[in-house]
């Protein structure tokens, strides 16, 4: 008997220096899986007290009382599409919470379209009485600090909490293959106790060597105060697996999977149901019709509004191109869009050559070919603004991965695995890769094949709130100026 314990058993070193760590008795009374649920409910007092700062701040101020039973009672439903919005783009996930950068950009810009929502709501309801806008302004002001700060707090306190495995957890019994060793560690970074650690018998062992693992597995867990399961198995082992789990249900016990080796992908793939089947998402396509008519209807608002508010600058710039130089004031060119479609791009024209063919060169700083306006014009983007017609036509969208010449297409496209895959979605005016500094000429392979990974990024992981975020960030970006001539 115990010769068979030692051929199947053995205690890991990490566990059992756990029992009497420092640490081990300031266990936190969080566990790690209610990391995202505590962030939510964070967001709601943060938004909620943001309210209450508003309010008060307005009382000093005017000395006269804002009415506090209406300002909160628009915190509750601005926290719920907050919190809603950051959900979908995966932003509570305790990986998301630890990257502080992406959760800054995330909150200025969810929070951004949040509080305009907010504004012309109040408006449209003619309740400018009752909420003040300086008030508003007040409360969107210290919403936004408030939630930064409180980000760069949860982060510092994940990382603690990870650092000096504070978290508290269950004392649990963990089955591994021969991928599955690296778990130990793993699971107590977040607070699991491993009590016993076991190894699955090889797949040629005997069904006796299998019982004998299962019995002592029982046997320990009602010996000790053992709370779960775990197992650390690639699915290749799927019909032991089974034989073992279907033998360890006279426990009351929660047994639960952490697959390992090649079979772990699929679990980190898109799934819904099919009839009375799984079906796992190999390949990410089209958008869903729901999330295409959002962005199309973003698109189509946007642009009609941008183009209205802008028609004055847009005539005088039409005049002074024409003035400045002769040639036509917009310029035509043959660009590669959706599922490989061409379509002809529009801008101002800020050069005196008009070059659509096989052969295009970059533009460079100080380029002789680019007229005196066409300089200012390029390093203001404003030259971009004509494509909102494009946008309004349907052969692009107002935030997608940036059309090339069809020259420089097929160049990049012999050049970069995967460049085609970019083609998957509609062209955008601006998009991942711009925010992130891949904005204008591409003239060094490492400059073009960073602009295709931030494309296929923002493919692959497409959001609303991800949309929102880039047009929050679009500005600033502009306003650096980085790559624009």
């Amino acid at each position: 008997m115990n010769s068979a314990r030692r051929r199947f058993q053995f205690e890991t070193a990490p566990s059992s220096g756990l029992a009497n760590s420092p640490t081990q008795d300031r266990k936190w009374p969080v566990q790690y899986d209610s990391v995202e649920l505590l962030a939510v409910l964070a967001d709601f007092a943060t938004i909620f007290t943001a309210s209450l700062v508003a309010a008060f701040a307005h009382k000093l101020v005017f000395g006269a009382p804002q009415d506090i039973s209406r300002l909160t009672g628009v915190a509750l439903p601005m926290s719920v599409v907050f919190a809603a919005v950051f959900k979908s783009c995966n932003m509570y996930s305790p990986t998301a919470l630890l990257n502080l950068r992406n959760q800054i950009r995330a909150v200025c810009a969810i929070w951004l379209g949040v509080f305009i929502l907010f504004v012309a709501t109040t408006y449209a309801l003619h309740m400018e009485q009752d909420i003040r806008w300086d008030t508003a302004l007040t409360f969107g002001a210290v919403g936004l600090v408030s939630l930064i700060a409180q980000r760069a707090l949860l982060r510092d306190a994940l990382r603690k909490g990870l650092s000096e495995r504070r978290f508290s957890g269950r004392k649990i019994v963990l089955i591994t293959d021969e991928h599955g060793q690296h778990l130990v560690n793993m699971l107590s970074d977040l607070g699991f106790f491993v009590e016993k650690h076991f190894t699955l018998p090889v797949f040629h062992s005997s069904q006796r060597r299998q019982e004998k693992l299962i019995e002592m597995i029982i046997d320990h867990t009602r010996e000790t105060e053992v709370r779960e399961i775990f197992f650390g198995v690639s699915l290749n082992h799927w019909s032991r697996l089974k034989r073992v789990v279907g033998a360890l249900h006279v426990l009351p016990l929660r047994v639960r999977l952490v697959p390992t080796g090649a079979s772990s992908e699929l679990f980190c793939r898109p799934s819904t149901e099919l009839g009375g089947a799984r079906c796992v998402e190999l390949h990410r396509g089209p958008l869903s019709p729901i999330d295409l008519l959002a962005k199309r209807a973003l698109d189509i608002c946007l642009s009609t509004i941008v183009l209205t508010v802008l028609a004055p600058l847009l005539l005088t710039v039409a005049a002074a191109i024409k003035l400045d130089s002769p040639g036509p004031v917009l310029f035509k060119q043959q660009r590669c869009g959706f599922n490989g479609r061409r379509f002809t791009i529009f801008k101002f024209r800020t050069m005196s050559v008009l070059e659509d063919g096989t052969s295009i060169v970059q533009a460079t700083a100080r380029d002789p070919r680019v007229t005196r306006l066409g300089g200012w014009l390029r390093r203001t983007s404003i030259d971009e603004i004509p494509q909102l017609l494009n946008v309004l036509e349907g052969s692009m969208s107002i935030v997608g991965p940036r059309p090339h010449a069809m020259a420089h297409d097929n160049e990049f496209n012999k050049a970069v695995r995967h460049y085609a895959y970019r083609r998957r979605v509609k062209p955008g005016l601006t998009g991942l890769a711009q925010i992130k500094g891949y904005r204008g000429p591409t003239p060094t392979p490492d400059s073009i094949e960073g602009r295709v990974e931030q494309d296929l990024f923002y493919i692959d992981n497409w959001s609303f709130g991800m949309d929102l975020m880039i047009l929050a960030q679009t500005p600033l970006e502009l306003i650096r100026g980085r790559n624009a001539f």
